[in-house]
């Protein structure tokens, strides 16, 4: 096992968790003054082991169905797809003919292995360069197959479209704003491809913060909160994925061969 040169925060904590289910919320009591802080470690993946994703923490979605976006690639479990090398998960598109689509990639999820309530979640990646990739970084209520979208709630933490890499967005999509949200901000970013960034969001009972590299630069807080703009109060689990095509992606170069996703380590704090 190849163990990162950096300490991870609060070892308690970690102890703590060694002790615990990975399943459902975590064990941190709720604190209403410590609400706003969520500067306690209570999940993570540091990437140290090489070969597939931790499958105690991650899942996927598997298939090739548009995924509501008109999205081309067709999602596997492969390490062609998801693999760990040297504290590393790469997430590489590729193209490739396989399963009736030219294209694949994958979409890991914590869905059945953990979700959360209220804290903050960062995470450290460097985005794929070829146009035509969609790259996400999202949540997505837990209640999900019972409610549907976008009854339940979902949290953009970083997205980028496939034709211009110098920006990225965050998102917020509920019953008040879906498909063409209107709560939504837009970043630049020029190196994004080049270099690892932090992607970061905060999220309390009354708002919403998301962050790049400790930078807050969009507030998610509406006034009247209600269950169409407001279905934040149920809990919610971890995407990571891929996308090529579709409604971000757009067009995909006639050269495009492969292009990577690399995350460094996802946090969760509370």
């Amino acid at each position: 096992m190849k163990v990162k040169n950096r300490i991870i925060p609060n070892l308690l904590v970690v102890l703590l968790l060694a002790s615990c289910s990975s399943e459902g919320d975590d064990p941190v009591p709720f604190d209403p003054d410590q609400e706003q802080l969520n500067d306690t470690l209570v999940w993570f993946d540091e990437f140290n082991d090489n070969g597939s994703p931790n499958s105690s923490k991650w899942t996927y979605d598997i298939g090739n169905n548009g995924w509501g976006n008109n999205e081309v690639q067709f999602y596997t479990d492969r390490t062609q797809n998801a693999a760990v090398r040297d504290g590393i998960l790469s997430i590489t598109a590729r193209k490739e003919n396989y399963n009736g689509s030219n294209y694949t990639s994958a979409r890991l999820k914590t869905q059945g292995k953990y979700f959360f309530t209220y804290g903050k979640v960062e995470v450290r990646a460097k985005l794929p360069a070829s146009a035509g990739t969609w790259p996400a970084l999202w949540m997505l209520g837990a209640n999900f197959p019972t409610v549907g979208w976008p009854a339940c709630g979902e949290i953009d933490i970083m997205e980028q479209k496939g034709w211009d890499k110098t920006r990225i967005s965050s998102a917020l999509h509920n019953d008040s704003s879906s498909g063409n949200t209107r709560n939504v901000r837009e970043k630049s970013l020029p190196n994004s491809t080049s270099e690892f960034h932090v992607y970061g969001m905060n999220w309390t009972r009354d708002k919403i913060e998301f962050s790049v590299d400790g930078t807050v630069y969009y507030t998610y807080s509406p006034p009247d909160k209600n269950s169409a703009n407001w279905p934040y109060d149920e809990a919610q689990f971890i995407i990571m994925n891929v996308a090529m095509g579709g409604t971000l992606g757009g067009d995909i170069p006639s050269d495009f061969t492969e292009s990577v996703m690399e995350i460094d380590y996802v946090r969760v704090y509370k």
